[in-house]
């Protein structure tokens, strides 16, 4: 049978197979978006509550709320180059990028967006001088479309793994480019973007650019659909830390305050079922190393009471880092519960061995560059999905330990009582972050690139 025609008024149109197939998955991409902001529409009560009740837990989270609905001041002039980080463990690894472009392009207006309160607070202190800050929208058409027509973006710069089909759609609309950096994608985030494969291609084809840290990840999104000319590998600007300028005078004083002589441990980052784990092998590795000091941070502060229960309810004695060295009683803590943001890095640099939560619940791990950058060894449970080329690096120099919740204070142990296999093991750690840096330069050049090029006109 010969495909079907279309008649025009000039000439007959045929239709064959590959052209009907391209346009069922129009239509099911079309489908697929339309589902999606229909139930973000009813959503929209869940969204109120769920800002409200983190309020009452977070009061940081009242402040601002408008930003989030996309109610921003207008910005003059159609200059604006903006990035979107997150959280605070994105906006800390933008910043020297944001900065070194910012340098090169002094007239240019800088925006950060942000979805969480740590990550405002990070913009607020690493950029606040030389960037304007709000947070993003959430992906509400009506949301996004008020936003970027007030920001009136030059380009947008989106880290990691943000794939916001509205925020996306409603930029790329506008005529501004859209460059997805530092870019990662899990496996297990790959299997649910193909499961939605035509609205995941449709938010891919308005995409300019999809900055790669490694080869597994590129090859995902070329697996999803993106044309491998606008597909590139750097390495990831994590690595290119930027350390603050008081760092060793801070770690020297958290030392002498709550360490001294003792030895320490550190479990950064840690989820609800984790601290659980990490308190019961600090209870047992108590009573083989004396005096031992647990420095407990659990991934949001708020659980802070929660967590400072947990060690009690073990007969440990747990004292609060915002307390401060005088704020505690006589006894020496045995537990102390980070319940501050931005501490992490400064915290990392008094312990001698250091565990990444996030790992030993399917939350897929956190960073463990920060600590290995101290030169500690590193220990990460089973879920590590997010990180999987940088654990690789750690793990193939021999500095990174797998763990399950019973071997915990295990491998734990054994480290803190070999000094030598322990500050060799941190050497190495130390290194493979030296060794990846460099990251910045060749990304700064990379959006340079995208920024140098001719004004757009918005797109129908």
């Amino acid at each position: 049978m010969p495909p079907p025609a279309i008649a025009t008024s000039t000439r007959i149109v045929r239709i064959g197979p590959v052209e009907h197939r391209r346009g069922r998955k129009y239509k099911r991409g079309m489908l697929l978006r339309f589902t999606y902001n229909v139930l973000l529409c009813l959503a929209l009560p869940i969204v109120w509550l769920r800002l409200f009740v983190r309020a009452r837990r977070e009061p940081a989270y009242a402040e601002r709320r408008g930003e989030r609905f996309g109610r921003v001041p207008a910005r003059v002039g159609q200059d604006v180059v903006w990035f979107h980080t997150v959280s605070a463990g994105e906006t800390i690894g933008a910043a020297p990028v944001i900065r070194a472009l910012k340098s090169r392009l002094p007239d240019a207006r800088f925006l950060v967006t942000t979805m969480t309160p740590a990550g405002s607070a990070q913009v607020i202190e690493r950029l606040g001088d030389i960037v304007d800050h709000c947070y993003a929208p959430y992906d509400f058409p009506w949301a996004v479309r008020r936003f970027v027509r007030r920001v009136r973006p030059r380009a947008l710069f989106l880290m990691e793994t943000e794939l916001w089909p509205n925020l996306i759609g409603a930029t790329h609309a506008s005529g501004a480019s859209v460059s997805l950096i530092n870019a990662r994608l899990s496996e297990r985030s790959a299997r649910g973007y193909r499961r939605v494969g035509p609205l995941t291609r449709r938010v891919l084809a308005q995409l300019d650019q999809v900055i790669c840290q490694y080869d597994d990840t590129a090859r995902r999104f070329d697996e999803l659909g993106v044309a491998s000319e606008r597909l590139s590998v750097t390495g990831s600007i994590k690595f290119d830390l930027a350390l603050p300028d008081d760092l060793d005078d801070e770690v020297r004083r958290l030392r002498e305050a709550w360490v001294g002589d003792r030895r320490a441990w550190i479990a950064g980052s840690t989820h609800p079922g984790e601290d659980e784990i990490v308190l019961d092998a600090q209870r047992a590795l108590a009573e083989r190393f004396p005096g031992l000091l647990l420095i407990l941070a659990p991934r949001h502060p708020a659980r802070a009471d929660r967590v400072a229960m947990l060690a009690r309810e073990r007969g440990l004695h747990a004292a609060m880092l915002s307390a401060g060295p005088g704020g505690r009683d006589d006894r020496t803590p045995d537990v102390l519960v980070v319940d501050a943001m931005g501490r992490l890095i400064y915290l990392y640099g008094v312990a001698d061995v250091a565990f990444l939560g996030g790992s030993l619940v399917p939350v897929g791990g956190h960073n463990p560059i920060e600590a290995a950058a101290h030169g500690i060894p590193l220990l990460m449970g089973p879920h590590r999905f997010n990180w999987t080329e940088i654990v690789r690096r750690f793990s193939d120099a021999q500095c990174l330990h797998g763990v399950s919740p019973d071997r915990l204070a295990a491998i734990v142990g054994d480290l803190l009582a070999d000094d030598a296999r322990r500050r060799s093991q941190g050497r190495r750690a130390r290194s493979v972050v030296q060794e990846n840096q460099g990251v910045t330069r060749e990304l700064e050049a990379r959006m340079l690139s995208v920024l140098s090029g001719p004004d757009k006109t918005p797109r129908k």
